[in-house]
């Protein structure tokens, strides 16, 4: 009887082991350290949060996306406005693409990033200067954006 209980609880073993190999297998599981840390975002990544809350209409991380005087002067013209997740979905309407080229080191723990704009009849270029904050990379500074020339505009048929 002993025995029998032995091989049983031998037999279990075994097949929750195989069991085991195989989930690993099949999942491609991997063992990692504890002291994984999440990738540090990236000041580009505080470009692409801003458009989407602003397409999105989501005005506190709209808001969120910004530091300083802009911060600031954001915040009145949202106090100033009816209905600013409407002028933020509005605005970004038409917008098709937008493209953010790599930061640019700036003096004072800040970066410069050149964003392009693409609508249906033109394309216009912005540049954004991100501060590096105990919350991750805010948009400190913005200059007024320009039009670019563009040799095919957006939805030109391919020939």
């Amino acid at each position: 009887m002993k025995n029998q209980a032995a091989a049983r609880i031998v037999t279990i073993l075994v097949l929750m082991s195989a069991l085991a190999v195989v989930v690993v297998r099949k999942t491609d599981f991997r063992f990692a350290p504890a002291t994984l840390t999440r990738e540090e975002a990236k000041p580009q990544d505080a470009v692409y949060a801003m458009l989407d809350a602003a397409r999105n209409g989501d005005v506190a991380r709209y808001l969120a996306s910004y530091t300083g005087d802009m911060a600031q002067s954001l915040g009145r013209a949202k106090a100033e406005s009816r209905d600013f997740a409407k002028y933020l979905r509005d605005s970004n309407a038409g917008l098709k693409g937008v493209a953010v080229m790599d930061p640019q080191p700036q003096p004072g723990a800040q970066v410069e990033l050149r964003v392009e704009y693409v609508y249906q009849d033109r394309n216009e270029a912005q540049f954004f200067f991100l501060a590096k904050t105990p919350e991750g990379w805010k948009i400190s500074r913005v200059e007024t954006s320009e039009r670019v020339k563009t040799a095919i505009p957006y939805g030109t048929p391919v020939q």
